[in-house]
C-alpha cells in the first residue's frame, strides 16, 4: 500500500458552499426547508429538484429525488451524512428559528452549548440530521490557560434562549 501524501492546509478563504440532499418527497422536504426554516426557492428543475438560498445567494441547499423518490433513510449503523449545519448570524435569529420549530411541532433531538456556539439538533422529514446554530464572537470562545481552544458540550437552556431574545 502506498504511503499517504501530506499536503499543505487548505486556503483559509475556502468555504463550504451548499449541501445537496437526496429526498423521498420533494414537496415534503420543501415544506420543511422553505415553509418552516424559511429558505427562499431560487430555482426548480421540474418536479424532481429545487434549489434554496438565504438572501441573494444562488443556493445553500439543493433537494432532489433523482435517485431517491419514495426512498427510505439509510439504516442505523451505515455511513453517510451525520448532519448539515446552518449558521445563523445572531443568537436572536437562532431563537427565532426555535420559535418556528416549536410552532411547526418539530421536535429537537438535542440542544447544546459548545462554548464557541449554541446549537439545536433535529431531523428533517427524510431523517437527515440538521444543526441550527450561531457562533459566539471569537473573543468569547473558551480557551485553556495555554491558549488552546477548549470546546465542550453542555445542555442549552432553551427557555433562557427564547426569553433573552423575544420576537
Amino acid at each position: 500500500m502506498k504511503e499517504p501524501q501530506t499536503f499543505a492546509e487548505i486556503d483559509t478563504g475556502v468555504r463550504i458552499g451548499h449541501v445537496h440532499l437526496k429526498v423521498a418527497d420533494l414537496d415534503r422536504a420543501l415544506a420543511f426547508y422553505h415553509g418552516v426554516l424559511g429558505f427562499r426557492i431560487t430555482m426548480r428543475y421540474g418536479k424532481s429538484a429545487v434549489f434554496l438560498g438565504a438572501g441573494d445567494y444562488h443556493h445553500h441547499i439543493g433537494l432532489n429525488t433523482w435517485e431517491s423518490a419514495g426512498g427510505k433513510p439509510p439504516a442505523p449503523g451505515t455511513t453517510g451524512l451525520y448532519h448539515s449545519a446552518i449558521l445563523y448570524p445572531t443568537r436572536a435569529l437562532l431563537a427565532g428559528a426555535l420559535r418556528r420549530l416549536i410552532a411547526a411541532g418539530i421536535p429537537l433531538d438535542g440542544a447544546s452549548d459548545h462554548g464557541v456556539s449554541e446549537a439545536l439538533y433535529l431531523r428533517d422529514p427524510d431523517d437527515n440530521g440538521v444543526e441550527l446554530y450561531w457562533d459566539r464572537p471569537q473573543s468569547q470562545w473558551p480557551v485553556t490557560p495555554d491558549g488552546e481552544l477548549n470546546m465542550f458540550t453542555r445542555a442549552l437552556n432553551l427557555k433562557e434562549l427564547l426569553e433573552s431574545n423575544p420576537p
